[in-house]
């Protein structure tokens, strides 16, 4: 069931209880759950955290807890499956969902008593009526009119053939409604897309109780980043939803001049300003992230000798001295910085990259510390999939969680060295996979799938990660393929790479690369294919475009995904 008054049937009911937070391990969440922990701390709240990557630790965790506690709150999670039949709950048990996972279930949608959703309704939602999905059993019981009344034969005869054809009509109406419920559903079922971030859904909420602050308006900045970066948002989306924030950080930020003299040095301020789409260049050499962002190394199509000839021209058009160029941005000129956007700008224009600027947000702690939106959207993702020994799930949750406070900022930093670390990786692989041919057409998509030994293959072995990889991938084939094949603008890649011989090969799908393209069909496509081939998958992920597949299945499983497709 949908709320309406999130104060009123969410947060005043949890208020007076003990629950328990289910949180998936994705940058989002961690923000939202950032804001709902500090509105707890605030009221004196008790709750319990729980991190789940997955449908089996949700499952495995519910079943833990579920004698302690009688509400849970599920964060990017729960929204686009039964959860009643996937946890069996008791009668008594609550559910708050809070997801951006769409489409949402439809009997989470129906269900008024034990799921309550925490979704904004001005989201394009289009939930099919109740009445053409659900049906009283009642209308489709026989009343047969068996029953002897006295009556002569004839009578009984002509009555028992005029029920004979009610139940017939009755029949043909049932078989007519079924066949226009299972299409309906599956026009509503068949692309998974994101709605709303679940950080500023949690910040309307605190806005709404006027407990409001500075930090959880950041976190619902970065929640609402990390959805434009990992492209889960179209970018009409993307400028709406920027447009709201801006209007909180001119309430929360607005000093005038004699106060701007006067400011602590350990004060947070966040301001809205023009940027560059350069990945971490602020923290890296101007030169590192024009290699290793995926709108410029695509664009100058970097993994060519002409691409490298390409980006050479354009920092000699910038005018802008390689020893300059290639030294950390923070020991520029100071000539340099203040003009570098500028720059940039210009002759970006030139070399046909028109987006170059991006509207974003940015966080100044104190004098020394500052950070854009999108360094700690790739910071958190990099620690919260980091490959380093020793470090489990759970750490690797915790270390993301902390370092999103500016009281770990040592966190935050080692996060930003491991996200330069993944953004190399990347446009190496990239390169790997574009000049050994290793994307191929398999008619209606494109596959690629990584081989053992592959250089740092292990940082591509988590969902994030991989997604990230395909989509840069799947770009730079477009950029790659120019006018000679505009066909590849509509193709949409899967992509494969090895886990261990045990759990075969973690795959994804992602879909074209055209405007109108955006939502993703993978999810429910990988369930049929699997079904009608008897493939050994794992569905474990909350995005359903990411599932386990033993390496012995997978010629099966691609030719009946390439049936379904065709």
């Amino acid at each position: 069931m949908f709320l309406s008054d999130f104060r009123k049937e969410f947060y005043e009911l949890v208020q007076s209880q003990r629950v328990l937070l289910f949180v998936a391990s994705d940058v989002d969440a961690l923000c939202a759950c950032k804001i709902l922990q500090a509105l707890f701390q605030c009221d004196h709240v008790q709750y319990t955290l729980v991190p789940v990557s997955g449908w089996q630790e949700l499952e495995t965790a519910f079943l833990e807890h579920k004698e302690q506690f009688h509400c849970f709150i599920l964060i990017n999670c729960g929204a686009n499956i039964d959860l009643l039949d996937i946890l069996q709950p008791d009668e008594d048990t609550i559910f708050f969902v809070c997801d951006t996972h769409r489409p949402v279930n439809i009997v989470n949608v129906y269900n008024d008593t034990q799921i309550k959703l925490l979704i904004k309704q001005d989201d394009d939602l289009e939930v099919p009526a109740y009445d053409d999905i659900f049906r009283d059993e009642a209308e489709d019981e026989d009343h047969s009119g068996n029953e002897s009344d006295g009556s002569e034969p004839s009578e009984k005869r002509t009555r028992l053939e005029e029920e004979v054809m009610e139940q017939t009509m009755k029949r043909r109406q049932r078989r007519a409604w079924e066949a226009r419920r299972r299409e309906i559903l599956f026009d509503y079922e068949q692309y998974e897309y994101h709605g709303t971030s679940s950080a500023m859904v949690m910040f309307d909420l605190a806005w709404m109780m006027s407990k409001d602050l500075n930090d959880m308006l950041w976190w619902a900045i970065v929640g609402l980043t990390d959805q434009w970066v990992q492209d889960k948002i179209t970018q009409m989306k993307y400028v709406t939803d920027v447009g709201i924030l801006q209007r909180h950080v001119s309430r929360h930020n607005h000093r005038n001049e004699d106060e701007e003299h006067t400011l602590s040095v350990d004060c947070t301020r966040i301001t809205f300003d023009p940027s560059l789409r350069l990945a971490l260049y602020q923290h890296w050499s101007l030169y590192d992230s024009l290699c290793n962002t995926c709108y410029t190394a695509s664009r100058f199509k970097l993994w060519s000798v002409h691409g490298q000839k390409r980006l050479q021209e354009f920092l000699a058009d910038m005018g802008l001295p390689l020893k300059q160029v290639k030294q950390k941005f923070q020991s520029m000129d100071i000539s340099l910085k203040e003009n570098l956007r500028e720059m940039v700008e210009e002759s970006a224009n030139k070399f046909g990259m028109k987006d170059m600027r991006v509207q974003t947000f940015s966080i100044h702690f104190g004098f020394k510390h500052k950070f854009l939106a999108s360094d700690v959207v790739f910071a958190t993702m990099s620690l919260m999939e980091s490959t380093e020994k020793d470090s489990s799930g759970t750490d690797n949750f915790t270390q993301a969680l902390d370092s999103l406070s500016r009281s770990n900022l040592d966190k935050l930093y080692h996060g930003l060295e491991l996200a330069k670390k993944q953004l190399r990786a990347t446009q190496q692989t990239i390169a790997s996979c574009l000049c050994t041919n290793l994307v191929i057409s398999q008619g209606p998509f494109l596959y690629c799938s990584l081989m053992e030994g592959t250089p740092d293959i292990m940082l591509f072995s988590k969902p994030v990660s991989l997604s990230l990889l395909s989509r840069h991938l799947l770009k730079s084939f477009v950029c790659s393929s120019g006018t000679k094949n505009r066909r590849c603008k509509l193709l949409s890649l899967v992509m494969a790479a090895p886990l261990s011989v045990e759990e075969g090969a973690l795959q994804v799908g992602w879909h074209p690369m055209c405007a109108s393209c955006t939502g993703s069909f993978f999810g429910r496509a990988f369930e049929k294919a699997a079904e009608s081939t008897s493939s050994r998958t794992l569905h474990n992920h909350f995005d359903l475009s990411v599932i386990e597949l033993k390496a012995e299945d997978r010629s099966k499983f691609l030719d009946a995904l390439v049936s379904l497709l065709s």
